[in-house]
Parts: structure tokens; sequence; C-alpha cells
């Protein structure tokens, strides 16, 4: 069986080597890169980091509007396909990558499976929301985290496409977890104890091209009394300087974290307080009290127990939430077993709608 996957941005790479390492035991894997995320410290550090083979195909598409981007990376992922030929067309996640990889499948009739299906946030306005929503339309075959989503794609009538898979950067996170304390270093290099201070991120377009929204957000990082971590994304990092914002002297900015350095800053954290949906899981699966900076999130379970807090952009909001005490019981598991990757790769192996078995 070959199987093309295709990757773009940073939690594509994460779920992408997970997925990888089970597929190539005995299938051929076409590896795509479409160069939506390109800068060392947002591509070339996770293949390293993760064992994830170097791409077949590097489509160096780089940066640009939502729809030139798309457009581009369609362009130049039909005619790999072509010639090609692959049994299958995998794509992760909810970035342009993904539904760029899902369209041109679509329409060259190629067998389509997604990763991470049926996550929901119902706002519109976030075009993550909009791709997630169009691949699952697109897609044969859709690999769902949680029960959450099979729910949501039953609601929208592709329940007969849905598998519930459990969630594959849970996979990831139990792979590489004994290796986490080895990263400890990076606590000694900032300087930063264990508890004792709280780890930030703030990438979305909602927050970073809103200058009033990402003010009130640091700000109120201003207002807790600790020290704060931020791995700065380079759009953040141009959007403090469009907007003159300058971070409280209670927040130091650092490079974008690899992989392993993002876990162990996570885990050794007492608070995370991020806009991403990836880190919100990571924080929960690693027990660490999250606020969200957003009114929504596509990961509700990790709301449980007060695990997750959704603050919006609320100074205040985020202030009290940042303060509030760690919750009382464990999270509960509803990310599946840490097998997912397995599941993924015998459905494509024998998914009936295919004509059974691919060898």
């Amino acid at each position: 069986m070959k199987v093309a996957t295709i990757v773009g941005a940073r939690p594509q790479f994460i779920k992408a080597a997970a997925f990888s390492r089970v597929l190539r035991e005995q299938h051929e894997q076409l590896l795509i890169h479409t160069g939506q995320h390109y800068d060392e410290t947002l591509s070339d550090v996770f293949f390293a980091e993760l064992d994830l083979p170097q791409p077949d195909r590097n489509l160096g598409v780089g940066s640009g509007s939502h729809g030139q981007q798309t457009a581009e990376m369609l362009l130049r992922l039909e005619p790999l396909l072509v010639a090609d030929k692959p049994d299958w067309v995998v794509v992760f996640g909810d970035t342009n990558s993904t539904l760029a990889g899902a369209l041109a499948a679509a329409k060259l009739g190629m067998p389509l499976a997604h990763v991470e299906a049926g996550l929901r946030s119902f706002d519109r306005s976030m075009p993550e929301e909009i791709n997630r929503v169009l691949t699952d339309h697109a897609a044969d075959l859709l690999f769902c985290p949680t029960q959450t989503a099979i729910d949501h794609l039953e609601d929208e009538g592709l329940a007969d496409r849905a598998r519930l898979t459990g969630d594959i950067m849970y996979d990831s996170l139990l792979q590489h977890r004994p290796q986490i304390e080895a990263r400890a270093a990076i606590l000694k290099r900032l300087g930063v104890a264990p508890g004792a201070y709280c780890l930030a991120t703030v990438h979305r377009a909602s927050n970073t091209d809103d200058h009033a929204a990402l003010g009130r957000i640091i700000t109120a990082f201003g207002r807790i009394d600790e020290a704060i971590v931020l791995p700065l994304h380079p759009r953040t990092k141009a959007a403090l300087a469009a907007a003159k914002v300058d971070l409280p002297p209670n927040v130091r900015a650092i490079d974008p974290a690899g992989y392993l350095d993002m876990l162990a800053l996570e885990a050794s954290a007492r608070m995370v307080l991020t806009d991403s949906g990836g880190v919100q899981k990571e924080a929960y699966l690693l027990e660490t009290p999250c606020v969200t900076l957003r009114d929504e999130t596509e990961w509700p379970e990790t709301t449980s127990g007060g695990w997750n807090v959704l603050t919006s952009t609320d100074v205040e909001r985020i202030v009290e939430a940042a303060l509030r005490a760690r919750p009382s019981s464990a999270p509960e598991p509803a990310f599946g077993d840490g097998r997912s990757a397995r599941r993924m790769v015998d459905l494509l192996q024998h998914d009936p709608s295919h004509g059974g078995r691919l060898d």
C-alpha cells in the first residue's frame, strides 16, 4: 500500500511522525511538505527531534494570504499525486496544508483520510474551522480522536465515514514522555524552577492581528505576579512590534521551542496560558492547568474538572483564571490508549469501501 501524507505546520509534523512510524513498518510512504512552516524553529527541528523522515517532496510554498497559500499548494500538489498514484492521501489537522491536500485528492478521485477529524469550535470566523469542516466533508475516512468528534460528524450526516481511533498526539506524548525529564535543562537555562512559572503561547490571527486583543492579553500577563515564559511565534513578534506593545518585566520571550523542550516546559509549569488547540490538549494530558485565551475550544474534553478555562481576551478573566487553585481531581481519560496510529493504518489497509484489503 502506498500512502501520500501531506504536512506543512508544526502540529502536523508531530502527528505525521507517530503515523509514519507505524505506516513504514509494512507500507510505502510519500511524505510531502508544503512548506507552510519553513522557519527552522517551526519545521526542521521537529523532523530531527521526532525522527520524522525527510520529505520526499518539498513544495516550498511559504507565506501568503489564506487563499493564495492554499491555491499555490493545490497547484503544486496535483501533478505530484497524479505522477505517484498513491492508494490513499492522508491529511492532518486543520491548516491550509490540510485543505489543499484534501481538495487535490478529492478532485483527482483519490481515497482521502483525515486524521483528527470531527473537531469543531463552531466559530466560522476561524480559518481552521473552515479548513476542518471542508476537509471532513471531502474525506472518505474520518479518524476521530474522541467520542465528541464522532458525535459532531453524526450530526453532519458523516457517521458512515467516521472511526473512533483515539488521539494521535497522545501516541506521540506517551512515546516521548521518558525524554521530558532529560529536557529539564531548559528550565535551568531560563532560570525558572518547576511549578514556579507560567508558560504562555499566543499565535492565533484573531489575537495577533487585533492589536487591541493582543494588548489586553499582554496587560493581563503583566498583572500575573509570577514569571511567564513566552516562546515567541514569528507572527506574534511582528504583531507586538506593529502594535508597539512592550512585554512587561515578568514576561520572558524566548525563541520558539522544539517539541521536546515545549513538553518539558508544559509539564513543569504551574499554569499554561495559550490560544493553541494542541497546547491546550498537551497541558491536559500532562496534568497542567490551562487558561485558553479564546471564546471556544475544539477540545471540550479539556474543560472537565476545571483543567481548562476559557477567558477570551478579557483582562480580569485571564488574571482570575490564572490565580485559581489547581483542580482537585485527575483529568478524565478521553483521548484513547496511545495506539491510534496503529488503528489508522489498519483501517486504511482493510477499508471495505475501497476494495477491501490493500496490500
